[in-house]
């Protein structure tokens, strides 16, 4: 009875929906709609696996402990190491900063994509997603509904989202989109080193067994299943919404507070979620501090909705642009969980003997309206400009990295797999190709040279490749090839494709060759998203412009 009463309430919502045909009614209705079809309980304790009383080894004598902390849509300009200042040029991040300092610092840093999804399934995998059909992100299909209505009220035309009708039909839920379980991942490689792995916060690339966390490798998973970092209408919450982007509106349509432990039910998490993210990483740390772990902190931490918690906006009073404030205030909440997680290990005496990876998925979105959040560089996320792939991106081991290290050559995220599976005494799977490579060789200046000859991104028709500092881009809507000397021209400001033909047929040769080892993509694009390099969404549109269509 209590089904048929939840149907019917579902078909009334949405027969509201269909007969007035607005998306400010839809923002309304989905959230009720969700929270009947997914209820959220109230919070529960999490009771994280516990390693021995007394250590199996003294700390300095075993294998590194590894850590990875993940960022969301974090620019390069996000992080004061790398500008002197964040946000306005006033935020400061110590702590993240410090990792810098501290270890090396991969001064051409690279996302293995420029959106979520196909970023951490190579980054986890070491291989480049396209190898095995993880080529688009996958989003919830109120997302399709929300991209349809606001196609009627997008002006001009070149604004509107390009859906592609059949792959909208046939598009599965989420959770039924992800990565393959035959896929090995760095925490299955390192959990057959004798590691206990644990996973707080994003995952992305899966929902039902066999592709969630506990499925690939962890033996512990505290997994988002909500997309707020509190109820929008918390006191302890500060929100900033963008009337002017379709994916904000379909961010906030399909918010919830929600986590969930082991493939356990969905629950309310404890406070902010960043600092609920941070508190539970701590007691990871503490409860293995006897034994070597590997712990994936993936924070949701800095993707849109905007939600700051009240007292890091009250701290930023001097910045008067709301939205920025409340950008900047998340910022600061994310430097603040890193250094308590540096904290946790000094306390826990574990420090030394510790590598800390940090970097985010890929560079910031111009859809949150900031202009300045990739400089220097031009482009967003959902785009292969340095804007969307060159992220800030560290390493920490005071045990085996020298503080102020700087490596100025490309690498890449899928390079971690390799590094961590070194540093741990691990066997790197030879039944694949393994497209990540060991640093620590090059960061101790036992190698020379380039870790990578060619960088390869794809997404569809739109394809780019970096070769010894010359980077192609070529697309099919429109029809185009940009060429870029990088050691002359780091910030993409001049094309030079139609001034080095040889450069481009060489550099199309080696994107055909990648292009032929890649295997079908598991699902189809629904559309193509278009997308202005030089301005964000709230930027007026001006005739003439550049613009080009992100297949996804």
């Amino acid at each position: 009875m209590k089904k048929l009463g939840i149907g019917l309430v579902v078909i009334v919502l949405l027969g509201i929906v269909v007969y007035t045909n607005q998306l400010a009614i839809l923002m309304k209705v989905f959230p009720v709609i969700n929270s009947y079809r997914n209820p959220v309980a109230s919070n529960q304790e999490v009771v994280w696996s516990q390693g021995p009383e007394t250590p199996v080894k003294p700390a300095n004598q075993r294998p590194p402990n590894i850590i990875f902390i993940l960022t969301d849509d974090m620019g390069f300009n996000d992080v004061s190491f790398t500008n002197g200042g964040a946000a306005d040029g006033t935020l400061q991040t110590p702590h993240i900063d410090s990792i810098a300092k501290e270890g090396v610092i991969f001064t051409n840093g690279y996302a293995s994509h420029a959106t979520c999804a196909p970023s951490r399934a190579s980054m986890l995998t070491g291989r480049y997603s396209t190898r095995f059909g993880f080529e688009y992100t996958p989003i919830q299909k109120i997302g399709l509904t929300i991209f349809e209505l606001m196609n009627k009220e997008v002006e001009p035309p070149q604004r509107k989202m390009i859906l592609h009708q059949e792959a909208v039909e046939n598009y599965k839920p989420l959770d039924q989109m992800g990565m393959p379980n035959s896929e090995i991942t760095i925490a299955e490689m390192l959990k057959e080193a004798g590691y206990y792995t644990a996973h707080i916060g994003k995952w992305h690339l899966g929902g039902v067994s066999p592709m969630r966390p506990i499925d690939q490798g962890f033996d512990d998973s505290l997994e988002m299943k909500g997309i707020l970092y509190l109820p929008e209408d918390s006191p302890r919450v500060v929100n900033a919404k963008q009337d002017f982007d379709q994916i904000d509106k379909m961010v906030w349509a399909s918010g919830r507070y929600a986590a969930g432990f082991n493939g356990g039910d969905d629950f309310e998490p404890r406070g902010y979620l960043t600092d609920y993210y941070t508190d539970e990483a701590v007691k990871v740390i503490e409860a293995n501090k006897n034994r070597p772990f590997f712990l994936y902190l993936a924070h949701w931490g800095i993707h849109n909705p905007l939600q700051a918690k009240k007292e890091d906006y009250d701290a930023l009073s001097h910045i008067k642009d709301h939205r920025l404030r409340v950008y900047a205030a998340m910022i600061r909440a994310v430097d603040r969980s890193v250094g308590r997680v540096m904290a946790a290990l000094k306390d826990n005496g574990i420090d030394e003997n510790t590598l800390i990876f940090f970097t985010s998925d890929n560079g910031g979105a111009g859809y949150l309206g900031l202009p300045d959040i990739n400089k220097p560089y031009r482009g967003w996320k959902m785009t292969f400009l340095e804007g969307g792939t060159h992220v800030p991106f560290f390493a920490r081991w005071p045990k085996a990295i020298s503080p102020g290290t700087r490596f100025e050559n490309p690498i890449s995220h899928l390079d971690i797999f390799g590094t961590a599976a070194a540093a741990a005494g691990a066997a790197v799977p030879n039944d694949r190709r393994i497209d990540g490579v060991n640093l620590m060789p090059y960061i101790n200046g036992d190698k020379k040279g380039d870790p990578h000859e060619s960088i390869f991104w794809r997404t569809g028709h739109y394809q780019a490749v970096l070769n010894k500092g010359w980077k192609m881009m070529v697309s099919e809507n429109p029809s185009k090839v940009w060429l870029f000397n990088l050691k002359e021209d780091p910030t993409e400001q001049h094309n030079i494709a139609s001034r080095h033909p040889e450069k481009v047929a060489e550099l199309r040769r080696l994107l055909n060759a990648h292009n032929a080892e890649q295997a079908e993509s598991l699902w189809e694009a629904i559309g193509e998203m278009p997308n202005r390099p030089d301005k964000t969404a709230a930027d007026p549109w001006v005739e003439g412009e550049e613009y080009f269509y992100w297949p996804g």
